[in-house]
């Protein structure tokens, strides 16, 4: 397992043990934490079990149906 060392200023030290503190849990793993769920490459199965929880969300081809003008774009 590998380990980290940062620095932060007074207040983000301050507010990362307070953030820890208010989970239940200690610095290293609220941050472990943190990197685990910035740095996902797929949905938490939390979110891909809600696909097709809402009966009455039109299908695709309904909302491809009527497609309105697209607004102009900036040149680069």
């Amino acid at each position: 397992m590998g380990q980290v060392t940062i620095y932060l200023d007074d207040e983000s030290e301050r507010r990362l043990k307070s953030a820890a503190a208010a989970a239940g849990m200690p610095v290293s793993r609220w941050v472990a934490q943190l990197v685990q769920d910035k740095t996902r490459t797929q949905w938490p199965e939390s979110m891909r079990a809600l696909a097709g929880a809402w009966r009455d969300f039109p299908e695709p081809q309904a909302l491809r149906r009527e497609t309105a003008a697209d607004v102009p774009r900036e040149t680069f």
